[in-house]
This record gives structure tokens, C-alpha cells and sequence, in this order.
């Protein structure tokens, strides 16, 4: 049987004009693969923080859990992931399934940005 290729998802900086090169790709038929894109890198981080990168690591991979599962795995209150949660809902990064579960729907994650000089 032949291994399948993970699904692979790439977190990036880019401009909005790279946003639009890239989507014009797209509906010229060119692959482009996942993206979550952010418009610059204090953006990521304020999104991303150290915590939320806990939750995506316990999740990457993963079926679909409860916010009490994904707490459980990391070892933090359900209160406080359940913020963390909601906050990476709205940032795209997670998706909430029909039966109220959360998914990050990413067998594995690329992190992708340059820092040029001001």
C-alpha cells in the first residue's frame, strides 16, 4: 500500500500583493497548496504565542477533540484554552467542526518568513 503525502500546511508573511500573485496563480490553475497568512511578522506573533504554538503542536496531526481534550493535552485549564481556542478560530488557524469540536486539519506545518532590514 502506498504511503499517502501528509497534509501539509505553510504559515507565512507575505504582502498583499504576494496574497494576490499567489491567488491569481490559483485561478490560472496552478497549484499553490495551504496557506494561513498573516500581513506581517508582529501579526504572527501576537497570534502564535508560545502557548497557541503548544496547542497547534498537541493538535497537528490529530482528529477532531474537544476543547477539554486539547487542554488535557497540553496540561492547561480549560478556561484559559478555550480563549486560546477562540482566538485561533478567528485567526483561521482552527476550525470548529459541526458537533462542536475543534480541528487543525494539518498532518504537519511549514513556517515561512524573511526578515529584511528596516
Amino acid at each position: 500500500m502506498a504511503e499517502r503525502e501528509p497534509n501539509s500546511v505553510t504559515i507565512s508573511v507575505c504582502s498583499l500583493d504576494e496574497h494576490k500573485q499567489r491567488l491569481a496563480a490559483a485561478f490560472r490553475g496552478e497549484e499553490q497548496g495551504n496557506y494561513i497568512e498573516f500581513p506581517t511578522v508582529e501579526v504572527l506573533w501576537k497570534v502564535l504565542t508560545a502557548k497557541r504554538w503548544e496547542i497547534l503542536r498537541a493538535m497537528t496531526g490529530q482528529d477532531e477533540m474537544s476543547i477539554r481534550e486539547v487542554a488535557r493535552r497540553v496540561g492547561r485549564d480549560v478556561k484559559a484554552v478555550h480563549g486560546d481556542v477562540q482566538g485561533m478560530l478567528s485567526a483561521g488557524l482552527l476550525d470548529k467542526t459541526a458537533n462542536g469540536n475543534v480541528i487543525f486539519p494539518y498532518d504537519e506545518v511549514h513556517v515561512d518568513f524573511k526578515l529584511r532590514a528596516a
